[in-house]
């Protein structure tokens, strides 16, 4: 995804070719609807709520200040969206409690191969609070650095490193993963 693509289809729309943000959603559809899913795990929920981000974004462009990526710009306006939209309507989440312990997947006894423990993992970040969740989201499954996640969140860089590292914490003692199992990276 090109940054110059970016920065062409928003100066075009922003003198009156109306039509150049269909490049804008070209490009960043598939993102907006993935990050929104990791959000509320509906995918026709994630579909309306990355529809609204590009809605607003449309409604916003000329608040875009150029200082940042545009994508940086876009997936905050959406993060801040999709969190307002899970405050306003929860997404059905699951409790930490509920969510069954990992087993090692080495076990005799059929313990869990790779996708069944990458699903309870899933499971497990959406249980989270959600300041830690949408951190971890961020980060883990959108693929984020650390000042692209804290921009996203309108939040310090350090915040989001505490953030990283206290979900990662309740995430390691409730899923008590065995060391021979992959670790979440350290931010």
């Amino acid at each position: 995804m090109s940054a110059s693509e970016d920065q062409a289809d928003v100066a075009s729309v922003l003198g009156g070719d109306v039509s150049s943000f269909d490049g804008i959603v070209r490009r960043w559809q598939g993102p907006l609807v993935n990050l929104a899913y990791r959000f509320c795990r509906d995918r026709g929920r994630a579909e309306e709520m990355a529809q609204e981000a590009f809605l607003r974004a449309y409604r916003a462009l000329g608040q875009w200040r150029g200082d940042a990526a545009f994508s940086t710009w876009l997936f905050a306006l959406a993060t801040n969206l999709y969190r307002t939209e899970l405050r306003r309507i929860p997404a059905g989440f699951v409790s930490l409690d509920d969510i069954a312990e990992l087993r090692d997947s080495r076990a005799i006894d059929g313990g869990y191969e790779d996708a069944d423990r990458d699903r309870a993992i899933r499971r497990a970040v959406l249980a989270l609070p959600a300041k830690y969740r949408d951190a971890l989201l961020l980060y883990y499954f959108h693929e984020m650095d650390i000042p692209a996640a804290a921009s996203s969140l309108g939040l310090p860089e350090g915040t989001v490193k505490a953030r990283l590292s206290r979900g990662r914490d309740i995430l390691r003692n409730k899923l008590a993963l065995p060391v021979a199992q992959p670790r979440l990276k350290e931010a």
